[in-house]
């Protein structure tokens, strides 16, 4: 109908129809008159700022309310490394001693254990369209997968590439049908895997080799497009491809140069065109892909050191930085930064660099590791390394005061961080064919 009666002659038009261009143009002749444009830019530069308001105070009451609901401790010493939402029920812990702990989201009670792996875990990742599948990687060389309602500690599918591949990063494509990770160096190459994860044993679909000279930190597939995705190396760079143009030179679309070690990466904003990438020493570089077409900079805020940065109310600023996280539901990208002694800071990150939102004490007592944000239930989860698991939720009943003990292992695990190589690397731009 709308058609019909945009594509018939003005005089075939209802008397109505024909006042709509008329009205138009009157409404741009008043515009153009100095008294009611300047009303105009003054109406909308009001309402502008009056949604920015809105949405700011519907994050900081989203936050405001959070306190503790839940504690929980293994029976053992060891840093929780990695935590992964399974929506319906449980959460997926990876852990320093090589294990991966089942907890209930909402009471935190550990309802299973899964071992297997005999080296470092890079990551923990519940199947989108079969979310009782769980995908663990490890530097032991194997991505494994596990189903969380089968007892006992058997994976029921394994992924492996070539023996001297250890594995520093992996992740799941939204589609459920790619596996990629991420290797350490070997020799003077780094890897990108891939394996078509419904085919477990049958080796690998390929693999990329040219783009990072070091280890390959951290991958993240796009939340909605299957063939995007961005990886992260302690070369100092991160490199977003296009799968689906199959060779790595023709799917390399972006180069960015983060300056130092790659720590994490997220996909953030409305559209999920901008990337948040953290790197090993503190920095925060939040690039905007939808700029790559033009002359616009990709940054759209960094700093070299985020420790440097005045965002806490006394004054001082963290003493490390935990991860990110994009929440759909207020368009916020949370940021999470820790103190040494256990405190956690829940950041917004935009245009206009960190923001404060919310302090949480009284919780961990040392370093916090890994951390995600449940939407459904407006919660959020920490692990640290002080074996601490913990639920924080708005009205959450604060636990007893008393003597936080730290369970941090005293055994000579750690996270590799190998220096940061300098490079000359510049920013590059490379058009999508």
């Amino acid at each position: 109908m709308f058609q019909l009666l945009t594509e018939s002659p003005a005089s075939e038009l209802h008397p109505v129809h024909r006042q709509v261009p008329e009205g138009r143009r009157l409404a741009e002749t008043i515009l153009q008159q100095q008294p009611f444009r300047w009303f105009y830019l003054r109406l909308l530069t009001f309402l502008q700022r009056s949604v920015v308001v809105c949405v700011m105070e519907c994050v900081e009451e989203k936050f405001k309310g959070l306190s503790l609901a839940r504690r929980s401790r293994p029976d053992e010493a060891t840093y929780l490394l990695h935590v992964a939402l399974q929506p319906s029920d449980l959460l997926a812990v990876s852990c320093s001693n090589f294990t991966i702990q089942l907890h209930n989201k909402h009471t935190l009670a550990r309802v299973g254990e899964r071992r297997g792996h005999t080296g470092r875990m890079c990551g923990v990742t519940f199947a989108h369209s079969s979310p009782d599948l769980l995908y663990s990687g490890s530097a032991d060389g194997t991505v494994r997968g596990w189903d969380v309602r089968r007892p006992g500690t058997e994976a029921v599918q394994m992924f492996k590439s070539d023996p001297s591949h250890l594995y520093c990063s992996f992740d799941l494509s939204c589609s459920d049908l790619l596996l990629c990770a991420g290797t350490e160096k070997v020799g003077e190459d780094s890897y990108l895997v891939f394996w078509d994860a419904r085919k477990p044993g049958s080796g690998l679909l390929g693999s990329y080799s040219e783009s990072h000279s070091d280890d390959i930190t951290h991958v993240r597939f796009h939340p909605r497009d299957k063939d995007r995705l961005a990886s992260g190396s302690t070369d100092g760079l991160v490199n977003v491809f296009d799968l689906s143009q199959g060779a790595e030179e023709e799917a390399l679309v972006a180069t960015c140069n983060g300056v130092s070690s790659t720590g994490s990466l997220c996909w953030s904003g409305a559209s999920y065109t901008q990337l948040l990438c953290l790197s090993l020493d503190e920095g925060l570089h939040l690039w905007d892909l939808s700029q790559l077409d033009t002359e616009k900079p990709l940054a759209v805020f960094s700093t070299g050191d985020a420790r440097s940065l005045t965002l806490l109310e006394d004054g001082g600023g963290v003493d490390y930085l935990v991860g990110g996280a994009w929440l759909e539901e207020t368009q916020t990208l949370l940021v999470l930064g820790g103190k040494d002694s256990g405190e956690l800071h829940l950041m917004e990150c935009d245009t206009g660099g960190l923001r404060l939102l919310r302090s949480l004490k009284g919780g961990h007592a040392s370093t916090v590791r890994c951390f995600l944000w449940d939407a459904a239930e407006e919660a959020l989860v920490t692990g640290g390394e002080d074996a601490q698991l913990l639920l924080w939720k708005p009205g959450g009943v604060e636990l007893a005061a008393g003597k936080r003990e730290s369970m941090k292992s005293q055994s000579d695990f750690r996270l590799k961080s190998r220096a940061h190589k300098k490079y000359s690397y510049q920013k590059e731009k490379k058009t999508k064919s």
